[in-house]
């Protein structure tokens, strides 16, 4: 009894299964890393002591991913804070140092949102490509209502930001890249 019409609903219901799969997978995609219960909080262990990063999935959620990523791989270990402008920010992220690497991960799509720069606000770096953020990230000083909307925002500090304001400053005229620069002495991921 297996007639056209039969033939024809089984195979269109397999399609959709397989569709159903893939778009399941796809959706679950940027929060595979992030596969823990709770809230991902990035800790950064720095020379005076932890910077605790609340991350912000439900708003970057990509970003997100890929400072779990990174972290859980050791990747941020080690890395230096490069340029570090006084009463603006401090940016990481780098494994060269320079501003100009990043790590073996594809780089991300912009994720904007309406999340303002505010002191203690984590923002991907990137060039003038508003998708090319990769690796890198700084944290800002003090309020930075310029870069809303042009940057991604995909975490903010909780604590420890007394730290973050200890970090070596960078040469004003060389536009805030460091001598001697301050570095992440580890880093790691915690679920709350």
């Amino acid at each position: 009894m297996n007639s056209p019409i039969k033939r024809a609903g089984l195979i269109l219901g397999f399609i959709l299964a397989a569709l159903g799969i893939f778009f399941a997978a796809s959706i679950a995609a940027p929060t595979a890393a992030m596969s823990q219960s709770g809230t991902p909080y990035l800790l950064l262990e720095l020379k005076g002591g932890t910077v605790d990063i609340e991350l912000l999935p439900a708003v970057a959620p990509r970003h997100a991913e890929r400072a779990v990523t990174l972290a859980d791989q050791g990747f941020y270990d080690g890395i230096v804070f490069h340029r570090v402008i006084e009463g603006f920010m401090a940016q990481t992220g780098d494994p060269t140092g320079t501003g100009m690497g990043g790590s073996d991960l594809p780089d991300l799509a912009a994720e904007f949102s309406n999340e303002p720069f505010a002191r203690g606000v984590i923002g991907a770096a990137r060039t003038n490509d508003p998708n090319s953020a990769n690796s890198q990230f700084f944290i800002t000083y003090a309020d930075a209502p310029h870069l809303n909307g042009r940057y991604t925002v995909w975490g903010r500090v909780v604590s420890g930001m007394e730290y973050v304001d200890a970090i070596k400053k960078g040469d004003q005229a060389q536009n805030g890249m460091v001598a001697g620069p301050d570095k992440i002495i580890t880093a790691k991921i915690e679920y709350r």
